[in-house]
């Protein structure tokens, strides 16, 4: 029986006696926070048989950690349904927290969030689904779409084999978490869906209020949950890898100063060199070998082209010629004008793409990802090398 006035506003969210419910079977993500409370209440509001499904990657603080289990089991509670919770600890040490360090350490600036989405969540929610066997469907919190190739306008480009299913950026820019589902494959974009896709982020707070829900009024997580967890990425760097000093060369050859670890710095870095100079210098690129950290002028900084590898297609099929994308180098930035050439491995069958962009761009910087659009559609993406 309904006894609170947050009860009340969630009456509208389940129903006990709705036959269809037993035939659409979703599993949601949980994570504890309102991007992901509310995604669970809308598919209960509109009729599915929801089941919440909570991965413990770290003790302690943050929505990804032990903090978070707390506020999703509450919400299902709210929910009135089932909540289960996978020890997911030791594949997200292996996956996540020990590939970042090693990137760090060879001198790339990595992307734990596409890590985490390949090889835990995205994985470990569609094998739970799968093993129930019932559960046709998973859900998340994310802000992007999914459609059907059969049901968009936008397949007449030249050079592009289109898959059954497209993954489509959200339709609020300026959350748009496109970018770090690069990874995606068809199998899961079959079983997956996204109700806040369509949704603009100050709606969802909005919903989450309409709805009653726990976490309505819950301040957002950090897009990285490492800096979320430790405070800081740097902080999360010196837990993990030793100091080593090194020079910090101007790249006419001039030392200009030391620095404690190749780890702490990433390409187009301008602050925290604790140098001097004429004009102000920029991290250009970083030696592993010899520990040596360059820097030059901004100008110094731009590049025509880069070397993409572990490309994975998501919308598309591999292509076989040069295309025309967009392409997207780092999350927060936005997508440039370039063509993408497929090259021959001999090391390796896996092709390679060069990425020449139409114009220059500045801080290409090995180990993000670049991923490619036409339009609003994600064709798929790849490492900077």
């Amino acid at each position: 029986m309904l006894k609170t006035q947050k009860d009340k506003k969630l009456q509208n969210c389940f129903s006990d006696n709705n036959k269809t419910n037993r035939k659409k079977n979703i599993i949601v993500g949980l994570s504890g926070g309102v991007d992901s409370s509310l995604s669970a209440a809308l598919l209960v509001e509109s009729g599915w048989n929801v089941e919440g499904l909570t991965l413990w990657l770290m003790k302690g603080q943050g929505s990804c950690c032990s903090e978070g289990l707390v506020d999703a089991a509450g919400l299902c509670e709210d929910l009135r349904i089932q909540h289960k919770i996978i020890d997911s600890r030791e594949i997200f040490e292996r996956e996540v927290i020990n590939k970042t360090t090693e990137s760090y350490e060879k001198g790339f600036t990595p992307l734990p969030c596409s890590m985490c989405n390949k090889n835990v969540k995205f994985e470990e929610m569609l094998n739970y689904a799968i093993n129930k066997k019932e559960f046709t469907h998973i859900a998340t919190g994310h802000y992007a779409r999914i459609k059907k190739s059969s049901s968009t306008k936008m397949l007449d480009c030249e050079g592009y084999k289109f898959k059954d299913f497209l993954l489509l950026r959200g339709a609020d820019e300026n959350k748009d978490q496109s970018y770090f589902l690069y990874c995606l494959t068809q199998e899961l974009l079959s079983r997956l869906k996204f109700p806040l896709g369509e949704m603009k982020k100050e709606d969802t707070r909005k919903e989450a209020l309409r709805l009653g829900l726990r976490t309505a009024q819950k301040p957002d997580s950090q897009d990285l949950c490492l800096v979320e967890h430790y405070g800081s990425m740097q902080k999360f760097i010196d837990k993990h890898i030793e100091t080593k000093e090194g020079d910090i060369m101007h790249v006419s050859g001039e030392v200009l100063g030391t620095h404690n670890g190749i780890q702490h710095f990433t390409i187009g870095q301008r602050k925290g060199l604790g140098i001097a100079w004429e004009e102000p210098l920029y991290v250009k690129s970083l030696d592993r070998e010899k520990n040596i950290v360059y820097v030059a002028s901004k100008s110094d900084l731009f590049k025509k082209e880069a070397i993409i590898k572990k490309v994975n297609w998501v919308s598309i099929e591999e292509p076989k010629q040069e295309i025309e994308v967009e392409a997207q180098i780092r999350y927060r930035s936005h997508p440039v004008k370039g063509t993408l050439i497929p090259m021959k491995n001999l090391d390796n069958p896996t092709t390679i793409f060069k990425l020449i962009f139409k114009e220059s761009q500045s801080s290409v910087t090995p180990g993000q990802a670049a991923v490619f659009y036409k339009g609003e559609i994600l064709l798929g993406g790849g490492l900077i090398n």
